[in-house]
C-alpha cells in the first residue's frame, strides 16, 4: 500500500552509466497525475485516493465522469487508477486536484511497474508454454480409461499475451521532471503508447 504515479511508455533506449557501461532503458512519460477523489475508512470502507493522467477530449467522455471532473475544475482524464494508502492520515495529505509529478522518484531508486502485455493473438503450445518438440503421437489429450478425462489446468494452445504483467524491482536511471520522464534499466510490459503503474518496489532488499 503505497503512493505511485502513471504513466505512457515512449519506447526504449539506451544510455550510458558512471560507471562507462551502455543499459537499455524503458523511457517513460509519467504525470502530473491528478486527484480525482479521496476515499476513508470510514465512508469507503478503505484508505485511498483515485488519480487521472492523459487528458482526453470531453466528446469521448461519459456524462457522469463528465460531470465528475468538472466538479473539481480539472479537464476529462484517459487513465484513472487508485492507490490504497496506509490509513485515512495519509489519504490526509492530499487535496482534490493536487498534482503528483514524476519528482517522488529519484535516481537509483527500485520500482516496480505494471502494464498489460503485448497481445500476439491464438498460439501454439511451443510458443505459448516454451514447449518443445517430441515424437508425434495420436494427438490425445486426455487419459486411459481411468481417469477418463482431461485434467484441469492442462497446459493447450490458446491466447497469448493482454494479460495484467507487474515487472519488479527495476532500477531507476534517470528522472527528468522538466520533461515528465523517466528512464527505467531493462525492459517493462506493453507496447509503445501503452499505460503503466509504477510504484516503489516492494521487492527491493
Amino acid at each position: 500500500m503505497s503512493l505511485g504515479i502513471l504513466g505512457k511508455k515512449v519506447g526504449q533506449t539506451q544510455v550510458y552509466l558512471e560507471d562507462g557501461t551502455a543499459a537499455n532503458v524503458t523511457v517513460i512519460e509519467a504525470g502530473p497525475c491528478v486527484v480525482i477523489q479521496k476515499k476513508v475508512k470510514d465512508k469507503d470502507k478503505y484508505s485511498a485516493i483515485q488519480v487521472g493522467f492523459d487528458e482526453r477530449k470531453p466528446k469521448n467522455v461519459g456524462k457522469p465522469l463528465l460531470k465528475k471532473f468538472e466538479k473539481i475544475n480539472s479537464k476529462p482524464l484517459n487513465f484513472i487508477k487508485e492507490f490504497r494508502l496506509n490509513g485515512d492520515d495519509e489519504v490526509s495529505k492530499f487535496e482534490i486536484g493536487q498534482s503528483i509529478k514524476i519528482d517522488m522518484f529519484k535516481k537509483g531508486d527500485a520500482v516496480d511497474v505494471t502494464g498489460t502485455s503485448k497481445g500476439k493473438g491464438f498460439a501454439g503450445v511451443i510458443k505459448r508454454h516454451n514447449f518443445s518438440g517430441a515424437k508425434a503421437s495420436h494427438g490425445s489429450i486426455g487419459q486411459h480409461s481411468d481417469p477418463s478425462r482431461v485434467f484441469k489446468g492442462l497446459k493447450m494452445p490458446g491466447r497469448l499475451g493482454n494479460e495484467k504483467v507487474t515487472t519488479v524491482n527495476l532500477e531507476v536511471v534517470e528522472v527528468q521532471p522538466e520533461k515528465n520522464l523517466i528512464l527505467i534499466k531493462g525492459s517493462v510490459p506493453g507496447k509503445r503508447s501503452s499505460y503503466v503503474i509504477i510504484k516503489p518496489s516492494k521487492h527491493n532488499k
